[in-house]
């Protein structure tokens, strides 16, 4: 029984750790002292994994021997383990470039503790090659030990739908590989012990790599579609749901609705395929043009909010405007790059005065993130302009038109409130 680390215990790390966790004995990593503190008491903040399977799988004793998961910040506490798996995020900095730091300190850290013949797993999204040739040298200089001699290493990328409950890690089909072929088999056999859904084993770590970018740069362009036909089709006024649902009825027609594209994946990880495009020379031009106009889908949204106003002859400045929702999906704590903050600092500019509201998002990572106080009660107020952002279902139950003004107006991004009763949608 291998001795298992999972490297970051955020929205991916965790739920992996705790599914291997049934059948080998796990060590979960991050330097996040107050996460590690909060899932030690038997309670995970971003909901992917429920309080009783996270209590039934932690043990208070990091030289576990057979199954179970130990949560620690020490190093010297996974210094014994055989498999590392790494779960960090990889973002962009501001101006749209793979920011890798998190996984350089993430290699570093593991320069100091593995050993021969241990195996790295990255699951983070990067671009090809960025496993082999930005990582493993970091690891190398550090141990001083031989890749692919002294240890070997796989990628396996994750496939993490946050609030899913449906599609969780262990129900989605995971891909695998390892730097020699004896490596990417044991790699495939450790995932295929706890992924129901099964394995497929690629070739290589750069084709695991460039299959992960690919999928949700595929997802951003034909979101990026459907937002540029809202655009046509509200300059016609024609109802873009309504012409979406009549092609629907084909077989094959992908059913894809316009909003807006935020989270840690579809809005960020494009931009790490072309980055690596720009580097041997090629300009992708599809891609990034669909990068360009989902990024200003929350602009456009709050200009038409203003034009709508306007109309109701609503004075803009100092117009009290309602934001409901501001994670970047429906029923889901996340917020990480949610592009509702485009909307809101954009209807902000106008002279708006806007209140935002979220059962499901944390104050504190709010305020932290984006420095907004979230409003709990609306009760009391009316607005000049609603703006439906997220669908959460306290949403699709609550009367929004009981917050507006007589002359004020309701946008609805999603598409989920009786059109009769809103005044604009995507």
């Amino acid at each position: 029984m291998k001795k298992i680390t999972v490297i970051g215990l955020g929205y991916v790390g965790l739920p992996l750790a705790v599914e291997f966790a049934k059948k080998y004995p796990v060590i979960g990593f991050d330097i996040n002292q107050k996460r590690v503190k909060e899932l030690n008491s038997g309670h995970d903040a971003t909901l992917e994994v429920d309080d009783k399977d996270l209590l039934a799988t932690l043990v208070n004793n990091s030289q576990i021997s057979e199954k179970g998961l130990y949560l620690s910040t020490n190093l010297e506490d996974i210094k014994d383990s055989k498999i590392y798996i790494v779960t960090v995020p990889t973002p962009i900095d501001a101006y749209k470039r793979p920011d890798l730091t998190p996984l350089i300190k993430a290699s570093g850290t593991l320069g100091k503790v593995v050993g021969k013949g241990d195996i790295v797993i990255y699951e983070s999204t990067v671009y090809p090659g960025a496993t082999e040739e930005d990582c493993i040298p970091i690891i190398e200089k550090i141990s001083g030990l031989k890749f692919n001699v002294d240890f070997y290493a796989g990628y396996s990328p994750e496939r993490i739908n946050p609030g899913d409950k449906v599609h969780t890690v262990t129900n989605i089909k995971k891909v695998t590989s390892g730097s020699t072929p004896e490596i990417a088999e044991e790699v495939d056999q450790l995932y295929k012990s706890i992924i129901v859904a099964g394995t497929h084993k690629a070739s290589s770590i750069k084709v695991a790599e460039a299959a992960k970018v690919i999928e949700n740069s595929q997802r951003d362009i034909n979101i990026a579609f459907v937002n540029e036909l809202s655009v046509i089709f509200n300059k016609l006024n024609i109802d873009t749901l309504e012409v979406l649902e009549a092609a629907g009825t084909k077989w094959n027609f992908l059913p894809f609705r316009p909003g807006l594209v935020g989270g840690h994946c579809i809005g960020i990880d494009p931009y790490y395929l072309t980055h690596k495009a720009q580097s041997v020379g090629y300009n992708p031009e599809i891609i990034l043009a669909g990068r360009r106009l989902n990024d200003s889908m929350g602009f456009r949204v709050a200009g038409d909010v203003v034009k709508l106003m306007i109309k109701k002859n609503v004075r803009i400045t100092d117009a009290k405007v309602l934001v409901l929702g501001i994670t970047f999906k429906e029923n889901c704590p996340d917020i990480r790059n949610s592009r509702v903050i485009d909307v809101i600092e954009e209807l902000k500019s106008y002279g708006c005065h806007v209140d935002v509201c979220d059962p499901w998002a944390d104050k504190e990572e709010v305020k932290e993130e984006y420095k907004i106080d979230l409003n709990d009660k609306v009760e009391s107020q009316l607005y000049d302009g609603i703006v439906l952002a997220v669908a959460h279902n306290e949403f699709k139950e609550m009367d929004i038109t009981r917050f507006k003004k007589k002359s004020g107006i309701i946008f609805d991004i999603k598409s989920i409130i009786d059109k009769k009763i809103v005044d604009g949608r995507l």
